[in-house]
């Protein structure tokens, strides 16, 4: 077995690496209080009117960080807990922010750290609806994929 596995390794490690992307994903949560203004005076939000008012999630976060090879490039463990940090203790006070627009201000973050490399973020409420923002790599400049499904 161990040898049929080294033999799988060499095959993977001669195709082109244009063939291959590879990612590392870390995942965290954070408490936040949000709100949805316009949920009060959109008539197109009556049935959810109730978000114009402060509530509370719990936000789970999902990043991916494109990696340039096998040797922990970036160590994920090290990255959720920079990650994490970015949040500080105690809970988020958001504001008016929806899941992409926290996923935008992590952006930020990530491509001033992280320069070069593709990132997928996920932001969800209570793990339930939320979020999914690609941002790929070409060359100097990036491109943005919002992704998003809310419930």
């Amino acid at each position: 077995v161990i040898g049929m596995l080294m033999f799988y390794r060499r095959m993977v490690k001669s195709w082109s690496t244009s063939m291959i992307k590879k990612k590392i994903w870390v995942t965290f949560q954070k408490e936040g209080i949000h709100c949805y203004p316009a949920a009060a005076t959109d008539e197109k939000l009556k049935d959810v009117a109730f978000l114009a008012n402060p509530h509370r999630h719990m936000f789970h976060f999902k990043v991916y960080l494109e990696v340039f090879h096998d040797d922990r490039d970036v160590e994920f463990i090290l990255l959720k807990r920079e990650l994490e940090g970015l949040y500080g203790s105690g809970t988020l006070k958001l504001d008016f922010m929806s899941c992409e627009m926290i996923a935008d201000e992590l952006l930020a973050y990530l491509k001033n750290q992280y320069a070069g490399r593709d990132v997928t973020i996920i932001v969800s409420e209570d793990n339930e609806n939320g979020c999914e923002l690609v941002y790929e790599r070409m060359g100097p400049m990036w491109s943005v994929e919002h992704v998003t499904a809310h419930g």
